[in-house]
């Protein structure tokens, strides 16, 4: 009963731990996303199907091509053709492809659940999540935008230096 949560909720830590741990920036990214879907299940699992689209939606699609954008633009590491020869071995598709896995199977496990609630869970609706984010949170929503903001124009500034640089 408990074990599609604690799965969902541990595959996200995870790929929490793999995108701070990994050193390749394009890996800790693919993690990242793992991590936001696995996050978007906990959340559907939690009643929250408008946010858990949401997460995908803004998260795990847009903010993760900004991510992409960002580090294609400072081509940070190795020339292309070492980078790719590193992205065709099998050992660096093996953390993502089981975390990929494990989350497709939860999903095709706890799809029925999802589509047919038992009453106790309450949905959330576009307008519940707009008052919150735009009534009670919006200093944080704010918050929250200046450093996205800050962090791209961080990482420009030192790419735009280290390329510069000798």
């Amino acid at each position: 009963m408990y074990v599609l949560p604690l799965l969902s909720g541990g595959l996200t830590l995870v790929g929490a731990m793999m995108v701070v741990t990994c050193p390749v920036a394009v890996h800790a990214v693919l993690y990242l996303v793992v991590t936001l879907l696995s996050l978007a299940m906990v959340l559907a699992m939690l009643g929250a199907q408008f946010a858990a689209a949401l997460e995908i939606i803004i998260y795990a699609g847009a903010i993760m091509v900004l991510f992409v954008f960002v580090i294609m633009m400072l081509n940070l590491g190795q020339p292309d053709r070492d980078r790719e020869k590193e992205w065709l071995r099998p050992r660096a598709w093996i953390g993502p492809g089981l975390l990929a896995v494990v989350a497709c199977g939860e999903l095709l496990y706890g799809l029925p659940t999802l589509s047919d609630p038992d009453g106790a869970v309450f949905p959330i609706d576009a307008r519940d999540v707009g008052l919150s984010l735009f009534g009670t949170y919006v200093l944080m929503v704010e918050l929250a935008s200046f450093l996205l903001l800050a962090g791209l124009v961080t990482a420009f500034h030192i790419g735009r230096t280290l390329r510069e640089g000798p």
